[in-house]
């Protein structure tokens, strides 16, 4: 391009103009558009695995992380996984999935305030009272399937990932606890039991189980289904395959670590850099790039660094084509381990 400033969309003129209609489609992995479009899924495998999977053969994994991906699968053990951002680990869960057709993965992202109630259910009590007194109002209130009556408590719960991973059913689902390191200290023993005896209870449908029909209550999932739970009690009949990743800011109890499966990915090298651009970009796209794959491992000996930089480097100097290409991609990938 002659002109430095052709590929930009906001030009900082103050005057308003129709350069949004230039916007290119978005990087696959920021493709969200697929949601609505009544295909099963929310799009997630494409995002993690890439559109263009069939072309770069997948997820490679090395002998090492086979062992202990079929190890988890075999033990009915959960698979910690731990190693440096963006070397692979939440695609590992979505590989798994795709690859032996255990539906969509479950994700529950861990943050400093997650407990365990959150991965297993939410109980909406305000909800329910509002409704009730609403009912009382209109004259309802305690009428059979009238709103906060107790054969629709259901209607006030909903499963977390955990939970909806624990249902019964003939084959596993695929969990992703992402991020456990950044949780509350308490979270990991927490899990503890819930991981070792495949199943949890809901209080608040035990209380009442004897005025349920059969004892039965209709709730949500996390996948938005309605499903019925028995005695206001969840029990797995396959256990899930459970991944936890850990970016290694944080030691886990001992009692936690002999539950797991563990697995270090070490930082991944050219070939599986590669494999992973045409996944998501193409294969001309990869060779395009190969220069800032190259200048990405360098770095990476001394640098921390996240392979999703790379991809937003390759995407945007390839997609855009600015005349200042190495320039824009030294800022997209700037290391991790620096105080800014």
């Amino acid at each position: 391009m002659t002109d430095s400033n052709e590929w930009l969309i906001y030009r900082g003129a103050g005057e308003p103009h129709d350069g949004i209609d230039r916007l290119p489609a978005p990087p696959p992995w920021r493709d969200f558009s697929g949601r609505d479009s009544g295909a099963p899924g929310d799009g997630s495998q494409d995002r993690r695995l890439g559109a263009n999977r069939h072309l770069a053969e997948l997820h490679r994994p090395g002998a090492e992380e086979l062992e202990m991906i079929n190890a988890a699968l075999y033990l009915r053990r959960p698979l910690l996984v731990t190693g440096s951002p963006g070397a692979g680990k939440s695609t590992l869960a979505h590989s798994v999935a795709y690859e032996l057709g255990l539906g969509d993965v479950l994700r529950w992202s861990v943050v400093s305030r997650s407990t365990l109630r959150d991965g297993l259910y939410e109980y909406d009590a305000i909800a329910r009272l509002q409704d009730v007194q609403i009912a009382a109002q209109g004259g309802f209130g305690g009428a059979a399937g009238s709103p906060g009556a107790v054969e629709s408590i259901g209607s006030y719960i909903r499963l977390g990932p955990l939970g909806t991973a624990l249902l019964p059913s003939d084959t596993p689902r695929v969990l992703l606890i992402d991020e456990l390191d950044k949780s509350d200290i308490d979270l990991p023993n927490d899990l503890l039991n819930v991981l070792e005896e495949g199943e949890f209870e809901i209080p608040e449908l035990q209380r009442i189980a004897d005025r349920l029909p059969d004892g039965e209550a209709e709730v949500l999932t996390a996948d938005g289904v309605k499903v019925r739970v028995r005695d206001g009690r969840v029990r797995c009949r396959a256990f899930p395959f459970v991944v936890l990743t850990s970016n290694g800011e944080r030691d886990f109890p001992a009692p936690l670590m002999r539950r797991c499966i563990h697995l270090e990915l070490d930082r991944p090298d050219h070939n599986r850099l590669a494999t992973f651009v045409r996944a998501h970009l193409g294969a001309e796209a990869a060779r395009a790039g190969d220069d800032l794959i190259n200048r990405f491992l360098e770095r990476s000996r001394s640098e921390l660094l996240a392979a999703d930089q790379l991809l937003n480097a390759i995407y945007l100097t390839d997609a855009a084509a600015p005349p200042s290409r190495d320039r824009l991609a030294d800022q997209l990938i700037q290391r991790l381990d620096r105080p800014r």
